[in-house]
């Protein structure tokens, strides 16, 4: 069986996830500034829950940003805490990845857009399609100005907007607002998607050694992804 911990503390909320072969269970907790205090308890109640030793563990996801500078540092010094001790790989999941899997799979969203607010007037922002049994990337997660974002060519009102960043809808061109005919602005990303985006990365060996655990910034290019 494979068994697949995910984890997240890239906005207000804190959340973690267990996948074991297809079966789901989660947990989340809106704690402003209190992501270091509530992970692990949080982590040691849902193993307790669905009954598996941290043992047993194949490998540890979580949201590698971007988001909160704090929140994805936290959640990636967790992550490679625990696949240190247990000697498991890692594997890093874009949070905008993760809200695009919501809209997905909950909203039955085809185009979606994810967006969180960047602060300084910016958007962390990417475009995603779904189909077909999966979630492809149509334009990468990138920072900028909302008036500097141009999307491919799409139909009028085909687009999702979902996340914080619908906030700034309004800066968006002309162009862009016209693709966006649903918006899901309290939507914060969630290691329920993320373990099940990490489950898919898994299967396919993307995974990475521990001392690989660092957080995705975006702005200031501290660091770049590979996804």
């Amino acid at each position: 069986m494979t068994s697949l911990l995910a984890l997240d503390a890239s906005s207000s909320a804190c959340s973690v996830a267990l996948w074991m072969d297809g079966n789901v269970i989660s947990r989340v907790e809106h704690a402003p500034r209190g992501h270091t205090r509530r992970l692990m308890p949080m982590i040691d109640a849902l193993l307790d829950e669905a009954g598996i030793a941290r043992s047993a563990l194949d490998a540890i996801a979580y949201g590698h940003g971007p988001g909160a500078f704090t929140g994805i540092r936290i959640a990636a010094g967790v992550a490679q805490g625990i696949a240190y001790g247990l000697e498991r790989p890692l594997l890093g999941i874009s949070t905008l990845r993760a809200l695009a899997q919501g809209a997905w799979q909950r909203d039955g969203a085809g185009l979606i857009m994810p967006a969180l607010d960047a602060r300084l007037g910016e958007l962390y922002v990417a475009l995603y399609q779904g189909g077909q049994g999966q979630l492809d990337t149509v334009m990468a997660d990138a920072v900028m100005a909302p008036e500097a974002l141009a999307l491919p060519s799409c139909q009028p009102g085909s687009v999702t907007m979902i996340g914080s960043g619908v906030a700034l809808r309004d800066r968006l061109s002309f162009e862009v607002r016209e693709c966006v005919g649903t918006t899901l602005e309290g939507r914060e990303p969630e290691a329920r998607d993320i373990v099940q985006l990490a489950a898919i990365d898994f299967a396919s060996g993307l995974i990475t050694s521990p001392q690989q655990a660092l957080p995705i910034y975006l702005r200031d290019q501290v660091v770049s992804s590979k996804r």
